[in-house]
């Protein structure tokens, strides 16, 4: 039996390890999303470029923006709209990593240790570490689906001001209620299913990868649990995450920003599957990886970032490490 004073001296992370576990990793995914912002903005800007589906529809741009690389395109926005603007979308940017990395990280770490289950020596199995990191991306993402659209229509505006359109959103809540009212409940998860999975895609890289490497490293070498291990296995994720995730976050973002009728009913594509399509057959293949660069230098940083947070912060609040 536990004494009063024994019974105060246990920690909050002993009496909610789930909850503490989600508040840790909301705020070391929340440091890395605002480190990080920019490049994710120039990324969303560079996958609307040369969208041929927007020529076609009868409210074609009047004036043609030409196709700039992620170099031209960041300044391009510091010249026409100002600094601040590379982070604007940045606060629904935030609440989509609240949710969907505190989701996803709790959901990964109960498949592994309790459902799916590591090997006798520790280990966690390639096969088991996909499915738990595609089902845990999956299920984080479709929670915070509605943040993420209001995030990419967000980072557009600028775009529409500069092409002489009128402005669509005051803020991120008048976004929301402007969603809400003109789509109803489900327009808040218009191109959910790209959303979901481009998320599967990304964590089956990042989660699997970063998990198999660190624990490689620490069973099959003498590398020991520190931020030199946690720097390879996250430097190693940004990448596989960035290869595996672009495709399905072009189809995302189109799909997010295309205009729609008053039913909510989207203008450009039919699914998922006609976006991508129309594409690969307008645009070719390669169409689908516009905005690698920016993905990947900002899913390398941003990885890096976020792992050595948790990590640390975790160790600071004394749960064991990831």
């Amino acid at each position: 039996m536990f004494s009063k004073k024994e019974e105060g001296s246990v920690s909050l992370s002993e009496r909610w390890p789930r909850a503490s576990k989600f508040i840790l990793s909301a705020c070391a995914a929340s440091v890395a999303e605002l480190v990080t912002f920019p490049l994710d903005l120039t990324k969303t800007r560079l996958q609307i470029q040369g969208e041929s589906a927007v020529h076609r529809y009868g409210e074609a741009a009047k004036r043609t923006i030409p196709y700039r690389g992620m170099l031209r395109t960041a300044v391009g926005i510091i010249q026409e709209e100002g600094m601040l603007k590379l982070w604007q979308g940045a606060t629904p940017a935030v609440y989509r990593h609240i949710v969907y990395s505190g989701v996803r990280m709790i959901t990964y770490e109960h498949l592994r240790d309790s459902v799916l289950g590591r090997a006798e020596d520790k280990s966690f199995p390639l096969w088991k570490a996909v499915v738990g990191a595609m089902t845990a991306g999956a299920i984080g993402q479709f929670f915070a689906s509605p943040t993420d659209l209001v995030k990419v229509q967000m980072q557009m505006e600028g775009k529409r001001r500069l092409e002489g359109k009128p402005l669509r959103f005051r803020g991120v809540h008048h976004a929301f209620l402007k969603i809400l009212s003109e789509g109803g409940i489900w327009g808040l998860w218009a191109g959910w299913v790209p959303n979901v999975q481009r998320a599967a895609l990304v964590n089956m890289g990042d989660l699997t990868t970063y998990d198999s490497v660190k624990h490689f490293l620490l069973l099959n070498t003498s590398f020991q649990d520190n931020m030199i291990t946690h720097s390879i296995a996250s430097g190693c994720s940004g990448l596989v995450a960035a290869v595996l995730g672009t495709p399905a976050d072009v189809i995302k973002t189109r799909i997010m920003n295309q205009p729609r009728d008053k039913q909510g009913r989207g203008l450009l594509y039919k699914s998922s599957t006609d976006c991508l399509c129309q594409a690969i057959q307008s645009e070719g293949f390669m169409s689908l990886y516009k905005g690698f660069v920016p993905t990947w230098m900002r899913m390398a940083p941003w990885s890096l970032v976020f792992w050595l947070t948790y990590e640390q912060i975790r160790r600071i609040s004394g749960i064991s490490s990831f």
